[in-house]
């Protein structure tokens, strides 16, 4: 059986956090970084915009299939031996992607990526938890926390530059120093858990669980390029996402020896954390998501674009180091409802942007969501581990992260969505206005600008119109984002004060 390697390591406990954040950052990195580089790769690779999109859609839904297993492997065969396979493989995996010359592929290797990334960060953050004792946990988690957060943020920007600058191909080679760098450090320095060589697998709960996140990540990833359920694609992989889900939970309940260990569910703290991820990544990676294009269409380019959404990544760390030495000295439900407040003023500030508005506001908005973000993101990583045994840490990790990256993949879809609605029905309320009676179009440079008998008097007027119905949709999903910050903070009165829960917390094994 896996015993918890709490204290393990502790002698070289600095070389293995720099390790293992170099394998985090790297995958962290990796979900993003390929992004701009979507042109350039259909150009160079003869892919249409459809095709070329299975770049991400692949590595996504392997991610996502992948992550649940890192609990069975671990228990079985050891953290250090999976870690170290999981890192050879993703760096592998990116020198591949780098090389392709097909888009056939470039999507098998990015599967691949997706296949062995998916353990890095679960890995990691359990890692962190066993080898520092339990008062420093908050700082370890502020640092696993600003490797995940920094990594995604950083991702489009560091690609933008290197795709401009060198080529798309290096988006993947730059993952081999990082990768041989995180790999030796494990190597030298990382202790091995004990295993559980007789522990069974689940078969029929690790197919209908796969089956269920698989077929929910295609709906969402696909699902606004194919109108949702207009389209008998998005309804045949819904249908067997609920079918799925629904027998897994059945076999679960039935059962003796589930995949996903339902003692996990039995800690009040673990289930609220898990909630509250959702519902953070889901706001963070929307915001990322919907920050770039809007500021394409206001006419900034895309390196500048970048420069200007990276001071959060600077607010976050600075704040993370700060919330973890606050963690032992104050109540972390306050330090959660102060971040999830900050957050919700961030998007009322993003929900006041206006298409005359210089950088700074997007810029001081930036600021205060990393703010408000590292006050949720530290004291959450904390919490939902506190009062959660430590040999229930790697399928709980790997369960954190599983409904971290379906939070943000609903919340990107949700937003796309919403923003798209949102935008026919702006252009159709101010279409309205579009007639030879409007006074502001009887004006006389109106009137020769926007003439309404003119082509081109009209499609100029058209292209305002689109404009304006786009910004408006960009503030409504802004302000959804914020009432869904806010919807969360009820959740803050079902977490176990921090004093209550260390006193139920188990006794450590050395």
């Amino acid at each position: 059986m896996t015993t918890p390697a709490t204290g393990s390591g502790s002698a070289h406990r600095g070389l293995v956090t720099v390790s293992i954040m170099a394998a985090t950052i790297m995958q962290a990195l990796d979900t993003t970084i390929a992004n701009v580089a979507l042109p350039y790769m259909q150009g160079s690779l003869s892919a249409a915009q459809d095709q070329i999109a299975w770049v991400l859609t692949s590595y996504i839904v392997a991610a996502a299939i992948a992550t649940p297993l890192t609990g069975w492997l671990v228990t079985r065969y050891g953290r250090k031996r999976i870690f170290l396979g999981c890192v050879a493989g993703f760096t592998m995996a990116s020198m591949l992607c780098g090389a392709a010359a097909s888009l056939r592929q470039i999507v098998l290797f990015r599967l691949l990526q997706g296949v062995f990334g998916a353990a890095l960060v679960p890995l990691s953050q359990a890692t962190l938890l066993d080898i520092n004792p339990r008062e420093r946990h908050g700082s370890a988690m502020a640092i696993w926390s600003s490797g995940i957060m920094v990594g995604p943020v950083l991702g489009p920007t560091l690609g933008g530059w290197l795709t401009e600058n060198y080529n798309w191909r290096w988006v993947f080679y730059i993952n081999l120093p990082i990768g041989i760098l995180a790999f030796l450090g494990m190597l030298a320095f990382m202790a091995e858990t004990r295993s559980d060589r007789e522990r069974r697998f689940d078969v029929f709960g690790f197919a209908s669980l796969s089956l269920a996140v698989g077929a929910l990540q295609m709906v969402l990833d696909r699902g606004e390029r194919k109108d949702w359920f207009g389209s008998t694609e998005i309804i045949a992989e819904a249908a067997l996402a609920a079918t799925a889900l629904w027998v897994f939970i059945a076999h679960s309940l039935t059962t003796a020896r589930p995949f996903v260990n339902l003692a996990l569910f039995k800690d009040r703290n673990f289930v609220v954390g898990v909630g509250f991820i959702f519902v953070t990544t889901a706001v963070m990676y929307s915001t990322l998501a919907l920050l770039p294009p809007m500021m394409t269409m206001l006419g900034y380019p895309i390196i500048l674009t970048g420069l200007l959404m990276s001071p959060r990544s600077i607010t976050t760390m600075v704040f993370m180091m700060v919330a973890g030495r606050l963690l032992g000295r104050a109540d972390i439900r306050l330090l959660l409802g102060i971040g999830i407040s900050v957050t919700s003023l961030s998007l009322w500030e993003m929900a006041g942007y206006s298409p005359e508005m210089d950088a700074w506001p997007i810029i001081l908005a930036g600021l205060t969501q990393g703010l408000g973000l590292a006050f949720v993101y530290v004291p959450l990583s904390t919490v939902a581990f506190s009062t959660l045994p430590s040999e229930l840490r790697n399928e709980g990790t790997a369960l954190f992260s599983l409904l971290r990256n379906i939070g943000g993949s609903i919340g990107i879809s949700v937003v796309e969505t919403m923003l798209d609605r949102s935008i026919q029905i702006s252009h159709s309320e101010l279409a309205q206005n579009v007639t030879p009676y409007n006074p502001a179009l009887r004006h006389a440079a109106a009137a020769h600008y926007w003439a309404l008998d003119s082509a081109n008097g009209l499609a100029r007027l058209d292209q305002l119109i689109n404009f304006q119905a786009s910004m408006i949709g960009y503030i409504n999903d802004f302000k959804l984002l914020m009432l869904l910050c806010l919807a969360a903070l009820p959740l803050l009165l079902l977490l176990r004060p921090a004093t209550k829960a260390a006193a139920k917390l188990p006794a450590t094994v050395e």
